[in-house]
């Protein structure tokens, strides 16, 4: 291909990763700045750069309390996830029975349901068993989304895998579930761990579950915090984007140090699905 023809896919990308970038320059530099340089004396760079925004949300809105609760319910609904899920793709890929290919039919029409949809029910399950207004509402509630994600993308790359590989393991003693966790999952680990990633990432960026199953204020957690400083008409729009810069941490450490694994995981899912 010659420079002439790559140079229209250049400026695309350039264009596309500008439009990508500058909600995020934004909210970095809204988040160093005074409450003057963002509404009296706006500018495109912090003249003075502060930490006043921090201090704020930190101090006062004790937004360390509510990052504390995603990660709770986001790390615990993770794990579950994946253990649960493995199972599952493990069962509908390696064992014949009757109507399984209608359960992983199933599982991605539930994974296609919108959560506006199901909430209302929700409530009501978790409300009859007594856990509403408690973090374990939304943890088990988030499965219901989590887990037929991470089923149907763990069954994509089971497939790929032969089935060999188990079968020489149970001839040497293994069960069929010690095959699968000495043998299947460590070759699947990109899948498994993609899964877990973005299973983390929703439960994290959860919204309308947290708002409706979480009335405390020391128990909301941050997308819920962070629109509870939106009163009115009045955006603080300093400690929002500094709640937002600190609340994208652990998500973005995460993805940086998962990557490789990320990407391969989703390419080799897709493919085999």
């Amino acid at each position: 291909m010659s420079r002439g023809a790559g140079l229209p896919s250049v400026i695309v990308v350039l264009v596309l990763g500008l439009f990508v970038a500058l909600p995020l320059y934004n909210m970095v530099i809204t988040a160093f700045k005074a409450d003057r340089e963002i509404y009296d004396d706006f500018s495109y760079f912090p003249r003075q750069p502060s930490l006043v925004q921090f201090q704020r949300v930190i101090v006062n809105e004790r937004l360390f309390v509510n990052i504390r609760n995603s990660f709770v319910v986001a790390a615990t609904s993770t794990a579950a996830t994946i253990a649960m899920s493995a199972l599952a793709a493990f069962a509908v890929v390696r064992l014949r029975f009757r109507g399984s290919a209608w359960v992983a039919r199933l599982i991605l029409f539930k994974y296609l349901l919108p959560t506006s949809l199901l909430y209302i029910p929700l409530f009501i399950v978790v409300n009859n068993l007594g856990l509403a207004n408690t973090l374990q509402s939304l943890i088990f509630t988030y499965l219901s989304f989590s887990i037929p994600f991470a089923t149907w993308l763990l069954m994509g790359y089971f497939r790929g895998i032969p089935a060999d590989l188990e079968e020489q393991a149970m001839i040497d003693g293994c069960s069929r579930v010690g095959a699968m966790v000495r043998v299947l999952l460590p070759i699947a680990a990109p899948g498994v761990v993609a899964a877990a990633i973005f299973t983390f990432t929703a439960s994290w960026n959860e919204f309308l579950l947290a708002l409706v199953f979480i009335n405390r204020v020391d128990l909301q957690t941050v997308p819920v915090k962070l629109a509870g400083m939106i009163v009115g008409d009045q955006y603080v729009w300093g400690m929002i984007m500094a709640g937002a810069l600190l609340s994208s941490v652990p998500v973005v450490v995460l993805y940086f140090l998962a990557q490789r694994f990320v990407v391969s995981g989703l390419a080799a899912g897709a493919v085999r699905a």
